[in-house]
């Protein structure tokens, strides 16, 4: 209602028995107040204040008007203190759909790092491949890796994923290792679904490779474990291989080159969303920018 300010003002005259007084407190002109009062007045068809010059009386419908417009305001203010309060320690459950390999690989221990700064968010978590519909489906937000569709949707990017050439020691030693890109034509190849080339980056230099290979499937997680047990060269985030580099399982080759980065994002219906969410996609940005 257009009222819900003004109710709020003339409580105020009511509690001071002032105009002056009640207008210091909201931070406005006296003569603001008293003309919003007057439109009050003319809105509701009955005065609510007897004034003189001395003081200011309510009048028998002021008076009831005062009674059920205070409890409004007041539970109005106590609205906005309480969702304050949760801007900067939201609660409820954070129902957030994840991509399995980032969230297995990768994303576990920034998760558990963001429920230890939020122990009143509790968490359900669907990791699947499918694109859930954020519109018919209750999830607050969704987790995705590549391009996007133009769906309607708001998309923020929060991560890039740089991605490198690796194979294992094991497979170099058995099919040598490639000096140049073109030399990638000759290896096995372990590759996404409808990938016949890679495109690969060396300062302003591009060039796009053919690929071939034995296996080609639709998870991160099994094309690096395909390449530390030997069975040919991945295209692979280098955050998702960490552990496996630095265990010598598996190594980076053409190391001048690197793959076209892929863009992390948070995806929600709309702009408007709850603390939690919001608290959520901001700490996950810091940890994947």
């Amino acid at each position: 209602m257009s009222n819900l300010n003004d109710m709020a003002l003339f409580v105020e005259v009511a509690r001071a028995k002032s105009f002056r007084k009640a207008a210091e407190a909201a931070g406005i002109p006296n003569s603001t107040l008293s003309r919003r009062i007057s439109e009050l007045e003319k809105a509701i068809g009955l005065r609510l204040l007897h004034r003189t010059t001395r003081k200011i009386e309510l009048t028998e419908a002021g008076q009831l008007y005062y009674a059920r417009s205070k409890r409004i305001v007041d539970e109005a203010r106590l609205a906005h203190e309480q969702l304050g309060a949760m801007l900067e320690q939201p609660s409820g459950v954070l129902r957030v759909s994840l991509p399995v390999d980032l969230a297995t690989l990768y994303l576990t221990p920034i998760i558990a790092d963001f429920a230890r700064h939020y122990p009143g968010i509790t968490f359900e978590f669907d990791l699947t491949p499918r694109r859930v519909d954020l519109v018919t489906e209750p999830f607050d937000v969704a987790i995705r890796i590549g391009k996007l569709e133009d769906s309607g949707l708001i998309a923020r990017q929060i991560g890039r994923h740089s991605r490198y050439l690796y194979a294992s020691p094991g497979y170099i030693e058995a099919s040598g290792e490639p000096a140049t890109p073109a030399d990638l034509a000759r290896h096995e190849c372990i590759c996404m679904p409808r990938s016949v080339s890679w495109t690969l980056h060396r300062g302003t230099e591009t060039v796009d490779v053919g690929i071939n290979g034995r296996f080609t499937l639709n998870s991160v997680g099994m094309i690096s474990a395909l390449a530390v047990n030997h069975q040919g060269i991945g295209l692979l985030p280098e955050k998702i291989v960490a552990e496996d580099l630095a265990s010598g399982r598996l190594r980076r080759i053409l190391s001048d080159w690197q793959g076209s980065a892929v863009s992390i994002y948070a995806v929600t219906e709309t702009r408007l969303i709850p603390a939690k969410t919001q608290r959520f996609i901001e700490f996950l940005s810091t940890k994947l920018m």
